[in-house]
C-alpha cells in the first residue's frame, strides 16, 4: 500500500511541474559545461518564447489564479516552466468529441418542463434565475413529484442504502471516486451479488486513481465473475499527462431509475466511522425518490459509455404511477460539473447562492481553496450584513491545504465570515444553504479541483423540507467546532503564515 501511494504522489500530474523544474537544474549544470558561451543565446531564445507564453496565458479564458500561478513558474524558472506549461496542456487525452456528444444528448433527453419552470418561479421566485441558468447551461432540468431525505452522517445513509440496494427489481449503478476494501465495501459486494443473481442489471463505476491506484483489482474480478459489470474511468498510466488531473470526483447510487442518492460518501470505512483516520468523520448525502433521478441516470450512463439515446431510454424508471403519485415536497435539481466545456457550473452555483442571501449561509466543506472571486463573494455577502458561516476540518487529511485555508482564514475573518473547524475530527461534507430557502449537496469541494478539474454533481434544492434538516445539522456541528478568530490567525508563526502564502500562489495546481 505504501508503495502504491508513493507511485500515485511521484508520477501524478501534480508532481509533473516539479519534476519538470528539477530537470531544470540539471539542464542548467550541463548547458553550462557543454554550450559555453552559446548558452546564453539559448537562454535568451528560451526567455523571449516564455515572453510569448506568458502573453498568451495572460489572454487566455482561464481562472485569474491559474493564470497567475503559471505566469509566476515561467518567469520564476524560464527554461522549463514554459515547456511544463505546453507538455501538459498538450497531453490532454479526452477526445472534446465526449463533451460535445454529452451536452447534444442531454438537450434530447432532459427537457425542461415548462410547467414546473412555471411553478417555481411563483413559488420561489428569488430561485428562478439559478434554476433557469442550470437547466440551459448545465442542461439538467429542475423537476417536482418528488420527495428528498438528508442523512447527517455517512454511517445512516449506509444503513438506507443497503435497504433500497435490496428492494432494487430491475437495475442499480454506482458511481464513486473511492472504493476501499473493508466492511463497507465488503457488505455492499455481499448484497450485489444476491441481486445480481436475482438478474438485476449492476454496473459499478469507478476512478482509475481515486480507487485504481489504492486497491487490487481481486474485489472488483470477483464482482465481474458474478455478474456485475466494473468499469474504471480514465485508469492510471505512470506519465505525466494533464488528463490524469480531471478525475471521477462523483458519488452516485441510482436505483430502478426511481431513487437516487448522492453526496460525500465514498464506499470506505472511514466514511461510515469504522475505520479512523482524521478522527470523527462527517459527511452527509441525500436520497431523492421522483421524476428527478432521470438526471442522475443520464449523466451515469453517459460516462459509462457510448449509448444511443434508445439504449439509455430503456433505463426510464418502470413505475412512471408509483413516481407521479409522490407528494410534492419542493423542487429538486440534479446537475453535472464537466470539465471538458467552460462551464463551472458547481461554482457558480455556489457564488449565486451567496450572492442572493439575504439572511445567512452555511456552507461545509474539507477544502478551502479559493480564487478572488470567491473570497470577495463570501466577504462581500458579510460586510452586507448575511451571517456567512464554514465549517472546515480541524484534523486535515493534506497539511498543505490546511496551510492554505489558514491562510484564507485571515481574509475571510477580517471581513466578517465566521469560520469554524470541526473539532472531533474531519468534516468531508460537501453542502451551502442560503436562507433556509435554497440548498446545495453534492460532490463539490471549495477548491480549484472541483470547480474546474473533475467530473462532479450535485442537486440543487428548492425549498424542500430536508433543508431545515440540514440546517439543524450545520448548527449542531457549528456548537462541536471551534471558531477561528482574527486573533487565531494573527497568533500563527511566522513561518506557518508564510508557508501559507507561499503554497496559496501554488494553490490551482494542488
Amino acid at each position: 500500500m505504501k508503495i502504491k501511494k508513493l507511485l500515485s504522489s511521484v508520477l501524478s500530474t501534480n508532481a509533473a511541474f516539479v519534476i519538470l523544474l528539477l530537470l531544470q537544474i540539471a539542464f542548467l549544470m550541463l548547458a553550462v559545461a557543454s554550450l559555453g558561451t552559446r548558452f546564453y543565446f539559448v537562454y535568451f531564445i528560451l526567455i523571449i518564447l516564455d515572453i510569448i507564453l506568458a502573453i498568451y496565458i495572460t489572454n487566455k479564458n482561464e481562472p485569474i489564479a491559474y493564470r497567475f500561478t503559471w505566469i509566476v513558474i515561467i518567469s520564476a524558472f524560464p527554461l522549463m516552466g514554459g515547456i511544463s506549461y505546453l507538455f501538459l496542456k498538450l497531453s490532454q487525452q479526452f477526445p472534446k468529441s465526449l463533451d460535445m456528444r454529452n451536452q447534444k444528448q442531454t438537450r434530447t433527453l432532459l427537457v425542461q418542463d415548462n410547467d414546473v419552470m412555471n411553478e417555481l418561479s411563483a413559488m420561489c421566485p428569488d430561485a428562478l434565475n439559478l434554476a433557469r441558468y442550470v437547466a440551459e447551461h448545465g442542461m439538467y432540468p429542475v423537476y417536482r413529484n418528488l420527495n428528498t431525505e438528508y442523512f447527517p452522517l455517512g454511517e445512516i445513509q449506509f444503513e438506507k442504502l443497503l435497504e433500497e440496494i435490496d428492494s432494487a427489481k430491475h437495475f442499480i449503478f454506482l458511481e464513486f471516486f473511492i472504493i476501499t476494501e473493508g466492511y463497507m465495501f465488503d457488505t455492499i459486494s455481499k448484497l450485489l451479488i444476491k441481486k445480481a443473481a436475482d438478474g438485476v442489471d449492476i454496473r459499478l463505476m469507478y476512478d482509475g486513481i481515486g480507487t485504481g491506484m489504492m486497491n487490487s483489482v481481486k474485489p472488483f474480478r470477483k464482482l465481474a465473475e458474478n455478474g456485475i459489470k466494473c468499469k474504471v474511468f480514465n485508469p492510471f498510466r505512470p506519465m505525466i499527462s494533464s488528463v490524469q488531473n480531471n478525475r471521477d470526483h462523483r458519488k452516485i447510487v441510482i436505483i430502478d431509475g426511481h431513487t437516487a442518492f448522492n453526496g460525500g460518501t465514498n464506499l470506505a470505512d472511514e466514511y461510515i466511522n469504522r475505520r479512523e483516520r482524521f478522527g470523527h468523520w462527517k459527511d452527509t448525502a441525500v436520497m431523492i425518490r421522483g421524476q428527478a433521478v432521470w438526471n442522475y441516470t443520464v449523466m451515469f450512463l453517459q460516462l459509462w459509455e457510448k449509448a444511443e439515446n434508445s439504449e439509455i431510454i430503456r433505463f426510464r424508471p418502470k413505475q412512471p404511477q408509483y413516481l407521479s403519485m409522490l407528494e410534492n415536497d419542493g423542487f429538486v435539481q440534479p446537475f453535472s460539473d464537466s470539465p471538458l466545456d467552460e462551464e463551472p457550473v458547481g461554482k457558480r452555483v455556489y457564488l449565486e447562492l451567496i450572492n442572493n442571501a439575504r439572511e445567512y449561509v452555511c456552507i461545509t466543506t474539507p477544502y478551502l481553496i479559493l480564487d478572488e472571486e470567491m473570497t470577495n463573494a463570501l466577504g462581500f455577502a458579510a460586510k452586507k450584513g448575511v451571517d456567512v458561516r464554514i465549517i472546515t476540518p480541524h484534523i486535515p487529511d493534506k497539511w498543505y491545504v490546511h496551510m492554505i485555508a489558514w491562510n484564507n482564514y485571515a481574509q475571510l475573518t477580517a471581513m466578517g465570515v465566521k469560520i469554524y473547524e470541526y473539532t472531533p475530527g474531519f468534516i468531508h461534507a460537501k453542502t451551502c444553504v442560503a436562507d433556509g430557502k435554497t440548498a446545495l449537496v453534492g460532490t463539490i469541494n471549495f477548491d480549484y479541483r472541483s470547480f474546474y478539474l473533475h467530473f462532479e454533481c450535485g442537486s440543487v434544492l428548492y425549498e424542500c423540507s430536508v433543508i431545515k434538516e440540514i440546517v439543524r445539522d450545520f448548527n449542531k456541528t457549528a456548537e462541536l467546532s471551534q471558531l477561528i478568530t482574527i486573533e487565531d490567525c494573527e497568533k500563527r508563526s511566522v513561518s506557518k503564515k508564510i508557508a501559507g502564502a507561499v503554497l496559496n500562489m501554488f494553490a490551482p495546481l494542488l
